[in-house]
């Protein structure tokens, strides 16, 4: 039976877990082995496609093993790090320098490894993620008013696609403005909608335009077309859901990218309710906490 490696955020695998269901049968770590074939989850930061176990003779031979499989390899470390630290030695270094925002993704094939006991490793050649385990690393600018920033950095190199000069994009939840600092970098014009204020770097921003009020309170058409919503707010998934269907039942917006932030436990219905609409996905960032990206781009 074919089998798929997921690798849960840290801190999540029991949300992995509880996705996967019956069909989880081994963890190691933060990875868990499946019966068939790759499946939509959100709780994964890389999947491993048919991960193969390798009963290795020595380090020599687990990285003859691997370098026989492909090139380029990420350790995902479980167990025995000095061994794993050893085979790593022997295998081609792989850059794994923070990008700079704007640059493309890695695109090279990199696959994932870990050693579960001194003589057994599990591999996988092709990968969800171009990055080492899943995590998106970036040179940072201090200058952004918050780390949120991040997340959109994240998630538009991971789509390849993102807001072109001159787009219309409204910002919900927007305080204290790193949502809005990104996008108004990219060109966008951009309405910054939050009762909570601004950072002055931001507000100063000639391509933004601020409304000081509840992101709930603000109509579709108010504002008419929009390329981009962006909602980053803090508030209850069932009330995010509610006020990304009233933007949708308007019709008025063409790209829909959104946090869906856990209170306490996870909320599973409701993020399968996201799930489920047609066109999006739902997605675990690197930088993302106790919470996951929604985006619908068509």
């Amino acid at each position: 039976m074919a089998e798929t490696g997921y690798l849960a955020p840290a801190g999540f695998v029991d949300d992995l877990k509880h996705e996967l269901g019956s069909a989880a049968r081994a963890t190691h770590g933060r990875l868990v082995i499946a019966d068939g074939a790759p499946r939509p989850v959100a709780w994964a930061a890389n999947v491993w496609h048919a991960p193969q176990r390798l009963t290795i003779a020595s380090i020599g031979d687990a990285a003859k093993q691997l370098r026989a499989m492909q090139r380029n390899w990420a350790l995902y470390q479980t167990a025995h790090h000095r061994r794993a630290k050893l085979i790593t030695d022997k295998l081609p270094k792989v850059s794994a320098k923070p990008l700079r925002f704007g640059d493309p993704a890695p695109t090279a094939p990199l696959g994932s490894w870990t050693l579960v006991d001194a003589n057994t490793v599990i591999a996988s050649s092709r990968c969800a993620s171009p990055f080492p385990n899943g995590e998106a690393r970036f040179v940072e600018d201090k200058s952004a008013p918050s780390r949120a920033y991040l997340k959109l950095w994240e998630l538009f190199t991971l789509i390849g696609a993102r807001p072109q000069a001159g787009e219309v994009c409204v910002d919900l939840g927007a305080s204290p403005g790193g949502w809005t600092w990104v996008l108004a970098s990219l060109g966008a014009r951009v309405t910054a909608v939050d009762k909570a204020a601004l950072a002055p770097s931001v507000t100063r921003l000639p391509n933004v335009t601020v409304l000081q009020q509840s992101a709930f309170a603000l109509e579709p058409s108010a504002v008419g077309p929009i390329d981009w919503l962006c909602c980053d707010v803090i508030c209850y998934p069932a009330r995010l859901l509610a006020l990304v269907e009233r933007w949708m039942k308007a019709g008025t917006v063409r790209r829909f990218v959104c946090t869906v932030k856990f209170q306490g436990a996870t909320d599973f219905e409701t993020a399968r309710r996201f799930a489920q609409i047609p066109g999006a996905r739902l997605l675990h960032l690197h930088h993302n906490k106790h919470e996951l990206t929604w985006l619908k781009l068509s």
